[in-house]
């Protein structure tokens, strides 16, 4: 008897050893790890940190010592209005200087309402990151134009770019956003395709920035909106239209890649979630505290969801955004390039590797076997290069754009 309960014993603190390790490996980041690795992400040009000065964001942490949301807001939002306010003086004298300003306070903003605006002052600080970044395309040439689209009874915010001096209706890329870039990211990035004579129509994801409704199995209908509304453009070449979307809008791009696929001449999609990315396992053993994430992925999930409070709630409403499991997965597409990294943490590579597999035309990859999501790697495949020599090129080709080729 003693010896079975010494067994016994032994067991049950090996158990609550392994689950004590589990919780501390499944951990958010403390806030001074949060800032350390932010500090570093920006110093080595690693998202969501891409663009800022490392010296600012320092700047900013030295004001932070909480996980409180409204602290870190104001922390960033406090360096950010130093430049807007100087921005807003040197417009008329020194108007580059102006613009740069105006981009130093969008992305500082912008970092200060990451992943969500989950409180009032990450509220304030994401209506910051829009007038900054606003103030900011002012000085583009071609313009910027913000779209209002009727829906459901209120409206899709988009950004539309066309290309300058362009004969005829142009081919055009709209662009979707992950779980916490925005359009106006988007309309940074997408600005490098206008001199091959391709416009974009950059947009948030259902859930995201200023969409209209939330995610749901149905929330597609508002993307198919979008195309209704590009369609109606006289500018735009109809028959010539894509679909570009990062992670979550990874997963529109591909689900309009099948559902739209009479409409869209071509979609990329970076570390697209299809099927296993929405198993409960796949929340609780990679989703949660997920360190490749800086912090609060799973809350950021949460968010884009509507009425779910909870892991329970989460992994109940994942459940039903399965490929899979709406019966979609395995029909006729439109030309894909699905690009991903082995390493990737955040996005499973079997769901790329089913996807892949599935459907009725040949699809393009670009598989990056030491990336991590979206097939980054640190210093040798940075997201602007990515972009640059991969979609791109590929985009252009897809809709036979007749600008410089790349």
């Amino acid at each position: 008897m003693p010896n079975r309960y010494f067994a016994f014993t032994l067991l049950l603190i090996s158990v609550l050893l392994a689950l004590t390790a589990f919780a501390e490996e499944r951990a958010e980041r403390t806030i001074e790890e949060i800032k350390a690795e932010a500090i570093h992400r920006a110093e080595v040009g690693q998202y969501p940190l891409i663009g800022l000065d490392p010296g600012d964001v320092k700047e900013a942490c030295d004001h932070i010592h909480t996980k409180d949301k409204d602290e870190w807001a104001a922390a960033f939002m406090g360096v950010g209005d130093r430049y807007f306010n100087e921005a807003k003086l040197l417009e008329k004298s020194d108007p580059t200087k102006a613009n740069a300003d105006y981009i130093r306070a969008w992305r500082l903003y912008s970092f200060g309402r990451w992943p969500i605006p989950a409180s009032p002052g990450k509220q304030r600080a994401y209506a910051k990151a829009i007038e900054a970044f606003l103030a900011h395309a002012r000085f583009w040439d071609p313009p910027l134009e913000v779209v209002r689209i009727p829906f459901e009874g209120s409206e899709i915010v988009a950004y539309l770019r066309l290309p300058k001096n362009a004969k005829g209706p142009v081919p055009l890329v709209i662009a979707v956003n992950g779980l916490d870039s925005r359009k106006e990211d988007l309309s940074e990035s997408f600005a490098a395709i206008l001199p091959y004579g391709v416009g974009f129509l950059a947009v948030d994801g259902p859930g995201t920035g200023q969409a209209p409704i939330k995610v749901s199995e149905t929330a597609d209908r508002m993307l198919s909106r979008v195309i209704d509304y590009v369609q109606t453009r006289p500018e735009v070449d109809k028959n010539r239209i894509a679909v570009h979307g990062v992670s979550w809008g990874a997963y529109w791009a591909t689900k309009l890649a099948i559902v739209e696929r009479a409409r869209l001449k071509g979609a990329s999609a970076q570390s697209p979630p299809v099927d296993t990315f929405f198993q409960k396992d796949f929340l609780m053993n990679s989703l949660l505290g997920n360190r490749e994430y800086l912090f609060d992925q799973v809350p950021a999930l949460m968010n884009i969801f509507d009425g779910v409070k909870n892991l329970d709630d989460l992994a109940a409403s994942l459940a039903k955004m399965s490929l899979v499991k709406q019966g979609l997965l395995g029909k006729p597409t439109t030309p894909m390039l699905i690009l991903a990294g082995v390493l990737d943490t955040q996005v499973p590579i079997s769901d790329i590797y089913l996807l892949l597999s599935k459907g009725d035309v040949p699809k393009d990859a670009w598989i990056n076997p030491q990336g991590g999501h979206l097939g980054r790697q640190v210093k040798v495949w940075p997201d602007p290069l990515i972009f640059k020599q991969v979609i791109i090129p590929w985009l252009v080709r897809t809709l036979n754009a007749q600008g410089v080729q790349p």
